[in-house]
């Protein structure tokens, strides 16, 4: 079983946290055929089926170019080809949640931020929520508005499926998106400071990650670390503290035998654990 940090436990009972749900967690679906998400390298390789000659292009995905491998897809494709592809493989297979998606919306952690562009959680969140959880995107001129009143909400950072031509998928795209929506980015760091980050279904090498953390901590001395959680086998052990030093993350691992069932039980016990928090907390008022 992980063995939760108390302040982790904490933050989340007072709702001063923001869950961080990674392609991972959207791995775990399925369709009614049995048919899960492509990984983002699993949709690269996927889409280079139909384009020759492809060796410059994974080559790039060898070396975890991913953004670049990307950008040249979807110009060799072309827009309208492009977007069929990730609707075909995003959004019409019709993914149902995963178990992990109940133990994450019963957390109620306020805020959940995504990068995924599937609409997998929320459709299953507000569901379970009769609708009442705001869904915002980078491109959203009154985020910080949302972000400041008590609803419940999920930040969807590099857009939907729904609207596949504003979705950040490419270097260009992250670049433009950069530069187009400096308040968003804002915003993000501001919680950065605010509020502990827990990712789920995360790699390193997520480009909004590294600039988010790598800049806060190094801006602002903190103590306070964000937590990331990952199976054992996809860290070695010799980067753990650099990465911990570097981006101010405390690494939690897990077991990947069984089916991850320490994963699936030690998230039901942290639900567990946030609920005799908030217990303690409704009887001091100490919020």
């Amino acid at each position: 079983m992980i063995q939760w940090p108390s302040e982790l436990i904490l933050d989340i009972a007072r709702r001063r946290s923001v869950v961080f749900l990674g392609a991972g967690i959207s791995r775990s679906c399925k369709n009614k055929e049995g048919k899960s998400p492509k990984t983002w390298i699993e949709f690269l390789n996927f889409a280079i089926n139909s384009i020759q000659p492809n060796k410059h292009i994974k080559s790039l995905i060898k070396k975890e170019d991913y953004l670049t491998a990307c950008g040249v897809i979807k110009e060799k494709l072309g827009r309208d080809a492009f977007n069929n592809l990730v609707i075909g493989e995003f959004l019409s297979p019709g993914y149902s949640h995963a178990p992990i998606h109940e133990s994450i919306f019963e957390l109620d952690s306020r805020i959940v931020a995504t990068p995924n562009f599937d609409k997998i959680y929320e459709t299953f969140a507000n569901h379970k929520a009769s609708g009442s959880i705001r869904i915002k995107h980078h491109y959203d001129a009154d985020i910080a508005e949302a972000i400041r009143r008590k609803d419940r909400m999920i930040l969807k950072i590099h857009g939907t499926i729904d609207t596949p031509d504003r979705m950040i998928f490419t270097r260009k795209d992250y670049a433009e998106a950069r530069a187009k929506y400096k308040s968003f980015y804002s915003i993000l760091e501001a919680l950065a400071l605010t509020h502990t980050f827990f990712f789920l279904g995360c790699g390193f090498n997520d480009p909004d990650l590294q600039l988010l953390l790598e800049d806060n901590f190094f801006k602002h001395a903190s103590n306070r670390p964000h937590i990331i959680l990952v199976p054992k086998k996809s860290i070695h052990q010799d980067l753990i503290g650099l990465i911990q030093n570097t981006m101010n993350l405390k690494i939690l691992t897990y077991s990947s035998s069984n089916n991850y069932a320490e994963l699936f039980d030690s998230l039901q016990n942290m639900v567990n654990l946030v609920e005799q928090e908030r217990d303690v907390l409704r009887n001091d008022s100490n919020w």
